[in-house]
């Protein structure tokens, strides 16, 4: 155990006896000293600075040295870090951090709307299942999708993890005892050639640039965040390619250029590293215009449809892409490339699309039986 002064010019730590800073050479002042209590036991060292009373000090050193021995120092330290409250932990640590990845904005909103308001107030160590669960229960309430709420979770789920990592909160996640909203967010419903035409045609009306991300959408599956980062040097006419960079599944990845989408980027003039599509102050855009809901409300596209998923969304588009792709007879698995998709039974709800492809696999089968009979008889008769 050991008691410091404080140099109150280069803050090193001098002995009791010192008159004279032995780093700096100043000379320590009589009144007003800040004294360091420093205390070792086992290989841990537990620090306190104590202004003014060198009393003072030897009295926290001793209480130190007898709550180290019995284990409840620490004890009330890791209380004391768990009694940070949710909403602060996530404005000092967590958002300063999230600040770095894609989704920040997104997981911004999520934490400002519907989970701060329910667990804001709450210390760390007190967020139980219940509360978790009484997030879910208000986002169901508000409409919110399965989806969203899955989303919700995740972000609650990540932020505790990060608390753990960190040191602020140990034990169990809560979240990991909160049953996910089970999703499917499967879209049936994909444009037909007709449909298709119409609706560029009304958007074309509304807005030159809506139609043209449109397009390119319907000609090469692009999401539409893909569209919206894209770069002059993005693209490779000598080649006919798209360069897709940081696509959803976190690998880059190709489009191929089509004769109408060549002319529409070649009309177009910016430096490498600028955006082609953009807000009208030069940003990059975040939502499709509205200009393309109000075309597909003109159209009545949605009319009478009650269920999200098969509503005319922007993402139809890429979905009409791919639907319309597997009912040309293209492979399964070039679709999946083509799509960007990770796995190929993300790919596998356009097969029933394929023409015939079961069946067709099925009579060749029956093909080489009918003819492995006919060989036998004709063996047997001989």
């Amino acid at each position: 155990m050991s008691i410091f002064i404080r140099c109150p010019f280069c803050k090193s730590d001098q002995t009791l006896g010192n008159k004279v800073c032995s780093r700096c050479g100043k000379p320590i002042p009589k009144h007003n000293r800040t004294y360091r209590v420093i205390v070792k036991y086992k290989g841990e060292i537990a620090t306190r600075v104590i202004p003014k009373s060198l009393e003072l000090a030897r009295t926290i050193e001793a209480k130190i040295k007898t709550e180290l021995v019995s284990g409840e120092y620490y004890e009330k330290r890791k209380a004391k870090k768990e009694s940070v409250k949710y909403s602060n932990f996530i404005k000092s640590k967590y958002l300063p951090y999230a600040k770095e990845k894609k989704s920040y904005i997104r997981e911004e909103m999520m934490l400002r709307l519907w989970i701060i308001p329910t667990l804001g107030d709450k210390e760390l160590s007190k967020i139980s299942p219940f509360d978790i669960e009484k997030v879910k229960n208000i986002m169901f309430t508000n409409n919110k999708s399965p989806r969203t709420v899955q989303y919700a979770l995740s972000i609650i789920r990540h932020s505790i993890n990060k608390a753990i990592d960190w040191g602020i909160y140990t034990g169990v996640n809560p979240v990991t005892k909160v049953k996910a909203p089970k999703v499917n967010n499967k879209r049936t419903r994909f444009l037909s050639f007709d449909e298709a035409k119409k609706l560029l045609q009304e958007i074309k009306r509304r807005s030159q640039q809506t139609y043209e991300i449109c397009l390119m959408s319907l000609h090469t599956g692009m999401r539409a965040g893909e569209i919206f980062n894209l770069k002059f040097g993005d693209i490779d006419f000598a080649s006919g390619l798209i360069h897709i960079k940081d696509a959803k599944n976190g690998e880059d990845r190709v489009a191929y250029l089509t004769e109408e989408i060549a002319d529409i980027l070649s009309s177009k003039q910016g430096k490498p590293d600028e955006l082609i599509f953009k807000t009208k102050d030069g940003k990059r855009i975040k939502t499709i215009s509205k200009a393309f809901n109000h075309a597909v409300e003109y159209l009545g596209l949605n009319n009478g449809i009650t269920d999200r998923r098969d509503k005319v969304v922007f993402h139809t588009l890429r979905h009409t892409f791919a639907s319309w792709l597997a009912i040309e007879g293209t492979p399964i698995y070039t679709i999946k490339e083509l799509m960007g998709h990770k796995t190929i039974s993300m790919t596998e709800r356009y097969s029933h699309l394929s023409p015939n492809g079961k069946r067709d696999a099925v009579l060749v089968v029956a093909d080489k039986l009918k003819d492995n009979v006919v060989v036998t008889d004709f063996v047997a008769k001989q």
